[in-house]
């Protein structure tokens, strides 16, 4: 059995409510929101920042980095504050990894932990149509339409994963299972990955 699992999604795949569910099931530790509050403990960043900056670019272009914030962080001595936030958050992941069986959602950590071989990498994704009703359902109605939010959502996510990876976000050689919710559904997908976590 894999003692690690990341599962990267698509925004509005419904990828966090599965990560939550498989880490119940399965007793494992679940690392989301809690891996955010650790970042921000020992960063003293604030958790609203390392929630969209641990994850999404400043914009869809991977130019907005240079266009952002080169201010050393002051605790970095060196670092700006993208860079200090990356290497901070990379060490907590890979801590919590040795720590035991976890389910980590996002935050490039399939790549942060990809020479694991306890380490099972998982890609959530969905038709737009599926994620366009779901983010309606679970967030209200906002001034862009659901269409736009989902690609400025995945397009700051592409940016970020490929700014601190190399490498393209959502591309199947990059994970070991790539899942359409809204065929398998929740449950589908949470049965799937079990399995696929019990491959030794």
């Amino acid at each position: 059995m894999k003692k690690i699992i990341t599962v990267s999604r698509q925004f509005g795949s419904g990828g966090r409510s599965i990560a939550k569910e498989l880490a119940a099931r399965l007793g494992y530790s679940y690392y989301d929101s809690e891996l955010t509050e650790r970042v921000a403990q020992e960063t003293g960043f604030d958790p609203s920042y390392i929630a969209d900056a641990g994850e999404y670019a400043p914009g869809r272009s991977i130019l907005s980095y240079a266009l952002g914030s080169v201010t050393p962080h002051a605790s970095s001595g060196h670092m700006s504050a993208t860079d200090y936030l990356w290497t901070t958050q990379s060490r907590i992941i890979t801590e919590l990894a040795e720590k035991g069986n976890c389910v980590i959602v996002g935050r490039c950590a399939d790549y942060i932990l990809r020479n694991r071989n306890d380490c099972l990498n998982v890609f959530i994704h969905a038709d737009d149509e599926y994620r366009a009703k779901r983010i309606v359902e679970l967030y209200g109605v906002r001034d862009k339409s659901p269409k736009k939010r989902l690609e400025e959502k995945d397009g700051k996510r592409s940016v970020n994963y490929k700014y601190f990876t190399g490498r393209e976000w959502g591309k199947i050689e990059n994970y070991h299972l790539a899942l359409d919710s809204s065929i398998l559904g929740s449950e589908g997908c949470i049965k799937l990955i079990i399995q696929a976590a019990e491959i030794e």
